[in-house]
């Protein structure tokens, strides 16, 4: 009985082992995820039918070594993964069948049967591969502790300290300050202290866990928190001393922890709630004026709501003076340059250049001087061998005293194109020419278009264009594109007025106002003078006459009480005979005839209770015309009558004796008096 039960066993056995019943095939299952971070440890659990199998592990078709006796009892295996990236793991079963009689079979080996004395033989049962399991292996994301605003922060300020983690999601945040637990701020990712102190100070850490797997994160690296005392700016200035009226003056508002602040400006006509408010921690005031000058704050603050610093101390702005108008040459002579190129900057053409320097203010702002790393020095020039962008800036001339030049605008490019703009202000009524400039090699094709304020302006095949009168409204931003080459930088254009038209302008309001008063005088003059004709011809004779006088009358009535006497002193020349002879011929053709020049003494008598003027003395042409006269004398006989025009030419009479024409008569018959003359 015993021994068909064997035979039973055995043919099964080779049954099983010719084929004729299939190969099973294990499943691997992985626990407790297939995705897990570096450092994870993962159990693999390999599952087939029936019982009584050792178990064998692959990694990427290789076998896992060294496994033990104990190892291949067991369908579980424990792997801790190191290494980013995936991996594959696979397993398979075997089994022995063991049979004594092998006489007609074969057999894979044998062992010794201690319980039956003898030897036992076997065939090997494997089962196929299993389907691989793959792995994916992620970096462990580590916690990131940050601080805002920046480290240092100042007592009485927010402060926020924000845990983050790279990957994953819903995770639950530990926080540690100094390694111990800090309980008022787990589970929340961020942790406000709304107003620090010093007992804030410390080392802080925070963590991660999930709900899911993987669960942990790394921990943070440690941030020192600095709790300090409420900062106090420094305020400073570009100009030691007094500012020139129309120079550029630069604040400086320094703090040494600069780290997210805003700067807040006031002057002592300034409100606080009028604080003038820039971004950057420099003010300035690009062509200073007198009302410029006076006190200055500052302040900074930052975070919301704002927390500011301290006031700084007061800085007081002196303005004085003029400005030097374009001291500063610049060569080559233009705004803008390439970089690699040289660049010479020159103060020599101040009337005392001695003591005077390069001055710039640039992008880094900050302002330096040449021998400050910027060129090399020779006198009052500054020499740029090669050209940087870190150059561009504003550069102007500065004596020791504070006295400075008007500023220039300095522009370096790393680009291929440039306009040749000028470097300081066009005059007014002046060409002005803007060349497109390229690097070597210079393209074929020179066309470009020339813009204003971003407006195309011309296109120019030449590549430059003329404005051939400037005026005021051509100032502004200007540069050029080349259809190949690109666009130059922007460069602005500055108009002032011109010398000579103020020149004009001035001597045209002094020529006026002078023409103006002439005409006044003039009018004046004549009104005096007419006045004092007027008078003349309204004056009556005394009727008491001195021996030899010639009582002056109008054909206008006098004026009640105006007497007007003139003494008339007859002083013949000497004639030749043939003139005397020729006198009524010489008289009939217009000629003056006979010249005699009398003295006139007009007096006048008082007149209406008015003071008598001083005598008042004129002298007169006296053209004598005879009625008869025969040319064999050589006198006028006794009885005839001549008579005689008299210009009067009036000196300045007071005021108080002239009176108004009467009669309505015209000045020249104010002016001519004719009288009877008895010799």
């Amino acid at each position: 009985m015993e021994f068909r039960s064997l035979s039973v066993i055995l043919l099964l056995t080779v049954l099983i082992h010719s084929g004729q019943t299939g190969n099973p095939k294990p499943t691997v299952r992985v626990d407790p995820q297939s995705s897990v971070y570096t450092g994870d440890t993962v159990t693999l659990t390999c599952e087939v039918e029936s019982t009584g199998w050792e178990f064998l592990w692959y990694k990427d078709s290789q076998p896992i070594q060294p496994q033990s006796p104990v190892d291949k009892k067991t369908n579980t295996v424990r792997v801790t993964v190191s290494d980013e990236g995936t991996a594959e793991f696979k397993c398979a079963a075997r089994r022995k069948n063991y049979f004594y009689d092998y006489s007609y079979q074969r057999y894979d080996g044998y062992d010794y049967d201690n319980s039956k004395k003898r030897y036992v033989y076997y065939n090997v049962y494997n089962t196929h591969r299993s389907a691989p399991a793959v792995i994916t292996v992620t970096a462990r994301p580590k916690a990131t502790v940050t601080i805002h605003p920046a480290d240092p922060v100042f007592i009485g300020e927010t402060v926020t300290l924000t845990c983050d983690i790279g990957s994953g999601h819903h995770w639950q945040y530990d926080w540690f300050k100094d390694s111990n637990p800090l309980s008022e701020a787990q589970q929340r990712k961020e942790y406000t202290i709304s107003n620090v102190a010093v007992s804030h100070r410390g080392v802080y850490t925070c963590n991660g866990t999930q709900s899911t797997q993987p669960r942990y994160s790394e921990t943070s690296d440690a941030v020192t928190l600095t709790v300090s005392e409420k900062p106090k700016p420094e305020l400073t200035s570009s100009h030691k001393g007094a500012a020139l009226i129309g120079n550029p003056v630069v604040l400086y508002c320094e703090l040494d922890q600069s780290a997210g602040w805003r700067f807040y400006w006031s002057k002592h006509t300034q409100s606080p709630e009028n604080e003038t408010k820039p971004e950057t921690h420099s003010y300035t005031i690009s062509s200073v004026s007198v009302s410029d000058g006076g006190q200055y704050w500052c302040r900074a603050g930052r975070g919301t709501p704002v927390y500011y610093t301290h006031y700084s101390d007061a800085l007081w702005i002196n303005v004085t003076g003029t400005t030097r108008s374009d001291s500063l040459t610049v060569s080559p002579s233009r705004a803008q340059h390439f970089s690699a190129g040289s660049l010479s900057l020159s103060c020599e053409e101040q009337s005392n250049s001695t003591g005077w320097r390069v001055r710039r203010y640039t992008h880094s702002e900050t302002v330096s001087d040449c021998s400050s790393g910027l060129g090399s020095v020779t006198g009052s020039t500054c020499n740029i061998s090669s050209l940087s962008t870190s150059h561009t800036g504003v550069y102007w001339c500065e004596s020791e005293s504070g006295e400075s030049s008007n500023p220039v605008n300095i522009t370096v490019t790393n680009g291929s194109v440039i306009l040749d703009s000028p470097v300081h202000p066009v005059t007014e009524g002046d060409p002005l020419t803007l060349r497109c400039l390229y690097r070597d090699p210079k393209p074929s094709n020179l066309t470009a278009e020339f813009y204003k304020n971003g407006s195309l302006l011309q296109t120019q095949t030449t590549g430059e264009m003329t404005i051939r009168t400037v005026s005021k409204s051509d100032e502004g931003l200007y540069h050029c594109k080349h259809p190949e080459r690109g666009e130059s930088p922007q460069s602005w254009i500055s108009v002032r007025g011109s010398d000579s038209k103020t020149v004009i302008l001035a001597v045209s309001v002094v020529l006026s106002l002078v023409l103006i008063l002439i005409i006044i005088l003039g009018l004046f003059w004549c009104y005096k003078k007419k006045k004092g004709d007027q008078q003349n011809t309204n004056q009556t004779p005394d009727q008491s006459q001195s021996p030899g006088s010639t009582q002056l009358q109008t054909d206008s009535g006098p004026e009640p009480g105006d007497v007007t006497y003139a003494q008339i002193d007859l002083k013949d020349k000497k004639k030749p005979k043939k003139t005397q002879d020729k006198l009524l011929e010489d008289d009939s053709a217009g000629g003056s005839g006979d010249l005699t020049y009398a003295q006139v003494k007009t007096k006048k008598k008082k007149s209406r209770g008015k003071a008598t003027p001083s005598d008042e003395v004129t002298y007169s042409q006296i053209a004598m015309k005879s009625l008869k006269q025969d040319s064999k004398d050589s006198g006028p006989e006794p009885g005839d009558v001549t008579y005689a025009q008299i210009d009067l030419k009036e000196k300045k009479k007071p005021k108080k004796t002239q009176n108004k024409l009467r009669g309505g008569k015209s000045r020249e018959e104010a002016d001519t008096v004719y009288s009877e003359l008895k010799n």
